[in-house]
């Protein structure tokens, strides 16, 4: 997507240098599908990383407009509360001036992405501990007072109750899917009718745990051995139930035996019963499963798989019924 909308290197080269810094190499950064990105050599010293968010008429799900906004507030209370390798932001730009989007400034950590790293078997599951161990430490550590997407990009109002922001959540995805032709009207209704007849299984007793909800190959930076180097890409980040984020873990690919044995001890909800916990996590694998029919039909990208997304959700919202 981000190519169709890709800045000029002078309008990158332009915007660093109002925020104090002399471009003297601008590298495309490959590998992204939604914010485009660039490496910045800077003539004072530091190595820089731009990324640049789409116009807001690229088609984006209802938490994606302005997600931007939320990145400085994040990556500071991540940096500060916990261990976890996160760039520092240097500037958040959104006034438009050099480049007609968001844009956000940040250190270049070191490292790799681990979709470009191949690793044996034994430092890929090195990895995938430390992962878990971080993803820990971040759930344990970084909490909130109230629930949902609470950044300064505000698609919702803040809840004070976890089921209360997943309904929310919910209604409003169900919008997009309805918005774009994904989902009919009754598909909608029946979805809604799903979670209004199962919402006692979300009175989720935990604090609101900060959840990075984008934990995939891309935003896992690693050196040559598979040492950690890096988290990155937190836009998307949500405070609530830390099982929505096993959920894109678990699509992802990364909600593993060596993930988990690093994760540990899971922290806790309050959860009533079993039952309660496997109908939370149908509606959070869902609500995971369900914005792909969104972005492609909005954004282009496996057509294909449109229709049979489309049809496997509404097999598990009826059973949910």
């Amino acid at each position: 997507m981000s190519g169709t909308f890709r800045a000029s290197i002078s309008d990158v080269e332009a915007l660093v240098q109002a925020h104090g810094y002399t471009a003297g190499a601008v590298k495309p950064v490959p590998g992204g599908h939604f914010n485009e990105s660039y490496y910045i050599r800077t003539v004072q010293g530091p190595d820089l990383v731009v990324r640049i968010a789409p116009p807001p008429d690229a088609g984006l799900l209802f938490y994606e407009r302005g997600m931007m906004a939320q990145e400085p507030e994040i990556h500071d209370i991540v940096r500060r509360r916990t261990d976890l390798p996160v760039p520092e932001i240097i500037a958040f730009d959104n006034t438009h001036r050099h480049i007609n989007r968001d844009a956000i400034i940040m250190e270049r950590l070191p490292g790799r992405p681990l979709a470009h790293t191949r690793l044996s078997r034994e430092a890929m599951d090195a990895l995938m501990r430390d992962i878990g161990s971080a993803l820990a430490r971040l759930h344990r550590t970084c909490h909130a007072r109230q629930y949902g997407y609470l950044g300064a990009h505000a698609p919702m109002n803040p809840a004070d109750r976890w089921s209360d922001a997943f309904l929310d959540m919910w209604d409003r995805l169900m919008g997009d899917l309805e918005g774009c032709g994904v989902f009919l009207p009754e598909h909608a209704d029946d979805a809604r009718r799903a979670i209004e007849h199962n919402l006692e299984a979300f009175d989720y007793a935990g604090p609101a745990r900060l959840l990075h909800m984008d934990i995939w190959t891309q935003n896992i930076l690693v050196d040559h051995e598979g040492t950690l180097c890096g988290i990155i890409d937190w836009d998307r980040a949500l405070w609530g139930d830390p099982g929505i984020e096993f959920a894109v873990l678990a699509y992802c690919g990364f909600d593993n035996e060596a993930f988990r044995e690093g994760y540990g001890e899971w922290p806790g909800d309050g959860a009533s019963n079993e039952t309660s916990a496997d109908v939370r996590m149908r509606f959070y694998h869902l609500y995971e499963v369900l914005k792909y029919p969104v972005i492609w039909t909005l954004r282009g990208g496996r057509g294909e798989r449109i229709a049979s997304y489309r049809d496997y959700g509404l097999s598990m919202i009826r059973e949910l019924l």
